[in-house]
């Protein structure tokens, strides 16, 4: 699959929101709204990258912040049609890629527990469990979930 990763700004919110609206399952609400995700670019500290195929369609895409020395992992998406093609992979190294570029010493992210296909991507890359939050996220049948803290460091 022929991927084009790029840096992504308020021009691009439709693209990501097209991703957020196919990625993101609606039992648990972790999508956010355009604009959030605006917000959090409109800060100066956020970055987003988006990934798009040989037609330009958006397949996915990450939204990061600075937070003191390190910076977060806010969301991460990809299309459900795109997954398994090494997408995701792409843009969680092109997002720890920039957060070194901005000088973070590590870099860090939330994840449901639960969510197999993800904690199988983040293992894979290096990051380590380091916290959880208990009853953090819940299913829209009452179920509750934690929520499961990583971090890659940037040891150079």
């Amino acid at each position: 699959m022929t991927l084009r990763l790029a840096q992504a700004g308020a021009a691009d919110i439709d693209a990501m929101m097209a991703v957020m609206a196919v990625a993101f399952d609606p039992g648990f609400g972790e999508a956010w709204s355009a604009a959030q995700v605006l917000g959090s670019l409109a800060t100066g500290t956020a970055w987003a990258q988006v990934a798009h195929g040989q037609d330009m369609s958006p397949l996915g895409f990450t939204l990061c912040r600075e937070i003191g020395p390190d910076a977060e992992l806010l969301l991460i998406g990809v299309a459900p049609t795109a997954r398994r093609s090494g997408i995701g992979w792409a843009l969680l190294a092109a997002a720890a890629a920039e957060a070194r570029q901005r000088a973070a010493a590590a870099l860090f992210l939330e994840v449901r527990d639960g969510n197999v296909a993800a904690f199988a991507l983040y293992r894979a890359a290096g990051y380590e469990v380091i916290g959880r939050r208990r009853d953090y996220y819940r299913g829209a049948d009452g179920v509750r979930f934690d929520a499961v803290t990583l971090r890659a460091r940037f040891d150079d």
